[in-house]
């Protein structure tokens, strides 16, 4: 009897690791621009947001723990115009591990300035696909979506395409029964939910994506084993940004690819040759000009 207990307590270990949720999230709420005299409120909002991120299956795809993505959403409060109402910015980040290293790679970084919420500590954080319940549970879902598509692109060519199929009908709940939140509609802005999501979901995008997975799979999870050649496919990935950003000036997703890679891609091609080093530098410096300072460091033998 004892070993059929733990046949099946062995059995159920296996399932619970092949089945473990996808997102490994850091959740952080900054509240100190907000005067309120329960601090508890806000321990409570990083807690109930935490575990909405981590305990929740998002897709039927088997994660084992070590593969869940690491992200952290960090909160920062900048008012609460009555109580039990916030408006807040918050940074949305994801990493992936590059292979045979100990490096982890920024693959996704976004300032979300549009959040407004309502919150209180007797609250439960809902969610369904197919409807809407609060619009801080769609800004969490939907990000909670961008990032493992976005990890998924970077696994397999164009492979977040099921993540960002439910991101889009997240901002389209949102944008049609949220009680006209900011965020989820084109005329909210240039850099928000919407227009994120539309750039990866146009097919004119589709060179971004294809850039994502070849700067991971053939660029950075090659660095180790052999430098030259990754840095020969990240310059590749770098003109097809470049002239993806030429066609789409100001793109909300190529905005954030520099935000997420700018200094990364300082620290890839800082040892190369000069030609390399030279060929880096003329291409971050007209696509990125708002990072030049960083890459003029490339200009240095």
């Amino acid at each position: 009897m004892k070993k059929r207990v733990l046949v099946w307590l062995m059995l159920f270990a296996v399932a619970w690791a092949a089945q473990a949720q996808e997102l490994q999230c850091e959740v952080v709420v900054n509240s100190q621009q907000v005067q309120y005299t329960d601090r508890q409120l806000f321990a409570d909002m990083q807690n109930r947001i935490s575990e909405f991120m981590n305990n929740r299956r998002w897709t039927d795809q088997a994660y084992r723990p070590e593969e869940r993505v690491q992200c952290r959403l960090l909160i920062n409060l900048t008012e609460m115009p009555e109580i039990g109402t916030f408006k807040a910015n918050v940074q949305v980040v994801s990493v992936r591990p590059a292979y045979g290293t100990g490096y982890s790679s920024t693959l996704f970084s976004f300032i979300d300035k549009d959040w407004t919420f309502q919150f209180n500590s007797a609250q439960q954080l809902d969610y369904s696909d197919n409807n809407y319940s609060s619009n801080l549970s769609s800004m969490l879902a939907f990000y909670a979506y961008m990032i493992i598509g976005m990890d998924n692109d970077s696994y397999g060519r164009l492979g977040g395409a099921p993540a960002f199929d439910k991101a889009r009908a997240v901002l389209n709940l949102a944008a049609s029964q949220g009680a006209g939140y900011p965020g989820w509609k084109a005329f909210d802005g240039n850099r928000n939910r919407y227009w994120m999501i539309d750039n990866l979901q146009d097919p004119q995008f589709l060179p971004y994506r294809e850039a994502i997975y070849n700067m991971h799979r053939q660029g950075l999870d090659v660095m180790a084993e052999n430098p030259e050649k990754a840095r020969e496919t990240v310059l590749g990935v770098l003109q097809s940004i470049q002239a993806l950003q030429q066609q789409k000036p100001s793109a909300a997703i190529i905005l954030s690819f520099f935000d997420a890679k700018s200094v990364e891609l300082v620290n890839m091609f800082k040892t190369a040759a000069p030609a390399q080093k030279q060929q880096a530098y003329s291409i971050l410096s007209q696509t990125d000009p708002t990072n030049n300072s960083k890459y003029e460091v490339l200009l240095k033998r």
